[in-house]
């Protein structure tokens, strides 16, 4: 291994491969496309075509970023046999019982042996566990190969810090942490992940570092959101409003600036499952963090559940009752429905046997039918006995009470405003907020 990987890629005498081309892969292969050679793979081949007609499935990127960049999209195989190093970006999910589903991780890993060769490099991107990528990932690599690991081929390991939706903190501009199997696999990958991004990188002391860095970074995110929703459920109680709470507490200067509301997604809700699945196989139950994924995973059902008492209170019948749910997907301004939190409010209010309306600008009725079971409306009515605001999409901010009175039979009803969006602003419907 005496020719430098960095050297030959961006002379273009080797290819670089993105694997997976999600919200996380795409972006960073377009990035690199821009100043070397790329293979972008994936196994979608419907996915592959939009991306040859530079459009991003996942709606985050312009047809304007595909221009300039030297990348070959694909779902053959046989066209990674030229590339000498590859990145790893697919999703790393939770089954229904929250135990870690290793399956695409591994298949892409499968992917990757059937072409390695002899001097190649393998970057894994997604959040897994400390200890995944040498003791789940090397394997296979090797069994496919009939290479040695660090003899053979060198392994790294950055964890992606791409935020769906979010055109400030973007590839570019934050600083990458980045690992390798030994000292010259560091700097190699290291070196190529300059190439890209601007904020530079932060070389950690191992694989296992890098990997747990990453699942912290979600897993602080969501035991202090946790804190936050228990609080409000107190609040409530005693009748006070949890943003007046955080909005006084907010002015010391270090009080940590976390809201209430859903926790969902493809990280929060679930990067910190890996972490205690791993610390149950080391023999250590993981209190705190368990107890914050308990909380978070009730706050949507705790939503419906408030809802329905207020629209009981107001003389009405469950049964008679129509709800209009505003937002579907797991965050405010993007298109992305995986592991949303709302379908638990939907879920709930069904239990109680109240007829349920979702509608969402940015979300795809075809793929929430698919995934939930439950499809959009393409308009709102006139006849709604309560309105759950619950994804804060900027379609929404400009609208007034007097819009939602519009939506409600009579003018009157329930308003669920669960992100406190509205805030002070609706004076004359039976207002509710986390």
């Amino acid at each position: 291994m005496n020719n430098s990987i960095y050297q030959k890629l961006i002379d273009k005498e080797a290819k670089l491969a993105v694997i997976g081309l999600g919200y996380v892969g795409l972006p960073i292969a377009l990035e690199f496309a821009r100043k070397i050679k790329v293979v972008g793979f994936d196994i979608n081949s419907d996915r592959v075509e939009m991306m040859k007609n530079n459009i991003d499935p996942s709606n985050e990127l312009n047809s304007s970023d595909f221009a300039n960049c030297d990348i070959q999209f694909t779902d053959n195989i046989d066209d990674l046999k030229e590339v000498e190093f590859y990145i790893v970006a697919v999703p790393t999910p939770i089954d229904e019982i929250n135990i870690p589903d290793l399956s695409p991780l591994l298949s892409a890993s499968k992917t990757v042996g059937k072409v390695l060769s002899k001097g190649n490099y393998v970057v894994f991107e997604s959040t897994v566990y400390p200890g995944c990528t040498e003791e789940d990932c090397v394997p296979v690599l090797e069994n496919l190969s009939g290479l040695k690991f660090r003899e053979d081929f060198k392994i790294g390991y950055s964890p992606e810090r791409i935020n769906p939706g979010d055109k400030v903190h973007t590839l570019q501009n934050v600083v990458k942490v980045v690992s390798g199997c030994c000292n010259e696999a560091l700097e190699e990958i290291a070196k190529t992940y300059e190439l890209v991004v601007e904020a530079g990188v932060h070389r950690a002391p191992s694989l296992k570092v890098a990997e747990a860095a990453k699942i912290i970074e979600n897993t602080q995110r969501d035991v202090n959101i946790a804190l936050i929703n228990e609080l409000s459920i107190i609040f409530d109680r005693l009748g006070i409003n949890t943003f007046d709470v955080l909005q006084a507490a907010g002015t010391k200067w270090n009080f940590l600036n976390f809201r209430p509301g859903l926790v969902g997604g493809h990280c929060i809700g679930v990067d910190p499952y890996y972490l205690t699945h791993k610390a149950m196989q080391k023999g250590y139950h993981a209190k705190i963090i368990t107890s914050g994924r308990a909380v978070n995973d009730s706050i949507g059902f705790y939503i419906a559940k408030q809802a329905v008492k207020k629209i009981i209170a107001q003389g009405k019948h469950c049964s008679d009752t129509k709800v209009l749910i505003m937002g579907a997907t797991f965050k405010e301004d993007v298109s992305d429905i995986r592991n949303s939190k709302v379908i638990d409010i939907v879920n709930e209010f069904r239990s109680f046997q109240v007829q349920v309306d979702l509608i969402d600008p940015h979300a795809s009725s075809k793929e929430m039918e698919h995934e939930y079971g439950v499809g959009l409306i393409s308009e709102a009515s006139n006849d709604y006995d309560a309105i759950i605001v619950a994804v804060n999409h900027k379609e929404y901010l400009d609208l007034d009470e007097s819009y939602f009175k519009g939506l409600l039979k009579d003018g009157k009803g329930v308003f669920v405003d669960v992100k406190g969006m509205y805030k002070d602003q609706i004076n004359n419907l039976e207002y509710w907020s986390l």
